[in-house]
């Protein structure tokens, strides 16, 4: 049995690819941006393609909020009207996290599948296949953040701070969402699996959402469960949106919380663009 070998002409092509692949200048940042563009629309199409991705954007926000205001409501604020200036915040931040840790998994699943292998041969930039999902993401975001204010009022729910008060809300849940996605993010550039993604995303995303003020008053805590609610990211998140929800105000939690999301793209983003360009 013979092994066939390419013949010169075919080693010079390849050779003269390969150089040229290596050569290809680096995208402009105007080519980036569309690229990215690009890529959100591919993720928007997908969605399209299977309505199951929205089960925890459509689904969860109703039955979370339904199912935590009437069974929590009257044992933590004496009714539910009461716990729900308290709740809706809480579920927003629960939400956001659930949601974009479907961010990583779905981007691992990318990978074992060989999708980025073809990315990888197109003159685009290497951040485009990572920041194009999570652009589409942000309307994933912005639903179930919505849905939750919705379920919110139809129960009952009567925001004081007006439509600004909201607006700025979802606005500040929808950003600390896109920021917390980068550590999903890269930990989908590092895991094996979907399957690992998802159940270290878990981990993650349990401790921060109940360990944290979201549902109950961090006052009523022991004292040394209330010094990591204090320094919980989503403590800041939950406590700056029901000061915008509830009173309208821009506090120093808002402040904190900005910054808290602007730290986590500052640390993560590299961080998710190198492990994903050492992958490739």
């Amino acid at each position: 049995m013979t092994v066939a070998t390419p013949t010169a002409p075919a080693v010079k092509r390849i050779d003269a690819a390969a150089v040229a692949a290596r050569t290809t200048p680096r995208s402009s940042l105007q080519e980036t941006r569309v690229q990215i563009f690009a890529m959100a629309w591919r993720a928007l199409k997908k969605m399209r393609r299977k309505p199951e991705q929205f089960f925890d954007v459509l689904i969860q926000p109703l039955l979370f909020t339904a199912m935590f205001a009437f069974i929590f409501g009257g044992a933590i604020s004496g009714s539910v009207s009461d716990y729900l200036p308290v709740l809706i915040p809480g579920i927003l931040a629960q939400t956001a996290l659930t949601v974009c840790m479907a961010t990583g998994v779905q981007l691992r699943e990318d990978m074992d599948k060989g999708v980025f292998d073809r990315f990888k041969s197109l003159p685009m930039a290497r951040i485009a296949p990572l920041a194009g999902p999570m652009v589409a993401d942000l309307i994933r975001y912005f639903i179930a953040s919505t849905l939750t204010l919705v379920t919110g009022l139809v129960i009952g729910y009567r925001p004081g701070g007006g439509v600004f008060g909201c607006v700025a809300g979802i606005a500040l849940t929808v950003a600390a969402g896109w920021s917390l996605a980068w550590i999903f993010t890269w930990l989908g550039t590092m895991a094996r699996s979907a399957q690992s993604v998802q159940g270290i995303s878990m981990m993650i995303m349990f401790p921060l959402t109940f360990l944290s003020n979201a549902f109950v008053p961090a006052e009523t805590l022991p004292g040394w469960l209330q010094t990591f609610v204090k320094i919980n990211p989503v403590s800041h998140v939950v406590s700056a949106v029901r000061d915008l929800f509830n009173d309208g105000a821009v506090t120093a939690e808002v402040g904190w919380a900005v910054v808290g999301c602007v730290a986590v793209v500052a640390l993560f983003a590299p961080l998710a663009v190198r492990s994903y360009s050492r992958k490739m």
